[in-house]
């Protein structure tokens, strides 16, 4: 008698009611928010939070460092512009 028949068809059935198992107790993640909808972008926020706290750093810090402290605040400045425009597009499309 061969024993490799019956051993095959047994994990056969092992393996199909093991992902039958898995697949009927599965929960589905829920899908994300399409890019458009409002709040799908919670980065935008937090990085406009973040560059008004290191502008504010930045205005607080001694004047004196070699010109970078108020290259470092004009850029910040720039920067919170941008965020704030892709902030502004995304809420219209």
């Amino acid at each position: 008698m061969n024993l490799w028949k019956p051993l095959a068809l047994v994990s056969m059935a092992a393996l199909f009611v093991t992902i039958g198992y898995q697949s009927a107790h599965a929960s589905a993640a829920p899908a994300p928010p399409p890019a458009n909808v409002a709040g799908a972008q919670p980065h935008l926020p937090a990085a406009l939070a973040s560059l008004e706290t290191a502008k504010s750093a930045l205005q607080k810090a001694e004047p004196d460092k070699g010109g970078w402290r108020a290259a470092a605040l004009v850029s910040t400045e720039v920067a919170i512009k941008e965020v704030k425009r892709g902030i502004q597009f995304d809420n219209t499309h």
